[in-house]
């Protein structure tokens, strides 16, 4: 059999791919020397909330209201729970990625960049489609459509972006932890969002995956 015209190529992407990982793991540290410097994770935490902070005050009060209208009064104690458990691994991850230098000139720091500025870039266009649907109508265009919870998704990547630009694997650590414990508030926005719109809600879900990819299907009494 004759061999494929592209192996030779797909042979020397592989390698480059598996020298970058090697390179990463080397330059990334699980506790990185903790210190206040005006070159620290902090520089994009405040582009981020900077973003986030104008638009917020750009958009209609209602759209704003609407972002945080859900009712933890109908949450369980176990979703209560989780949920103060994941703002404190928030905060947590917070406070090292302020303390921490950024890893310029290094290859993780390009790379968290990228991830950070396409994580930034994907949660305002969420915000953006969020904003132009109207009250009365579930949010499933733009980002929405192939995703549940893009913000969500979106913030996600740009918190990774962070923890690869500072170089530190417990922060990368406390950020997955906390993204598992937040888990709770997106299954409380979904059965709240299943109750206010019904079937149309309930074929969203069955053609768009919760985050990306893989469609994930909530039985509503079976998940906490």
């Amino acid at each position: 059999m004759r061999p494929h015209r592209h192996s030779p190529r797909l042979a020397l992407f592989a390698a480059v791919a598996e020298r970058k990982v090697k390179i990463v793991m080397v330059e990334m540290e699980l506790f990185p020397a903790l210190e206040l410097d005006w070159l620290n994770g902090w520089i994009l935490l405040i582009v981020l909330y900077g973003v986030f902070g104008i638009l917020l005050l750009a958009f209609p009060k209602a759209v704003v209201a609407r972002l945080y209208a859900y009712d933890r009064l109908r949450w369980s104690k176990k979703q209560r729970a989780y949920h103060v458990v994941g703002k404190l691994l928030i905060l947590v991850n917070l406070i090292l990625t302020i303390l921490t230098p950024l890893r310029v000139g290094s290859t993780v720091f390009i790379l968290g960049v990228i991830l950070f500025a396409v994580g930034l870039t994907g949660f305002t266009i969420a915000l953006f489609n969020f904003r132009n649907t109207p009250l009365n109508q579930p949010i499933i265009k733009g980002l929405y459509s192939v995703s549940r919870h893009p913000q969500v998704l979106m913030l996600s990547v740009a918190g990774v972006g962070m923890c690869l630009a500072i170089g530190s694997w417990i922060a990368l650590i406390i950020l997955a932890i906390s993204s598992l414990f937040g888990r709770s508030r997106t299954l409380a926005e979904e059965r709240a969002l299943l109750e206010q719109y019904g079937d149309s809600y309930r074929d969203y879900m069955e053609r768009v995956p919760r985050y990306i990819l893989i469609k994930t299907h909530m039985e509503e009494k079976g998940e906490d």
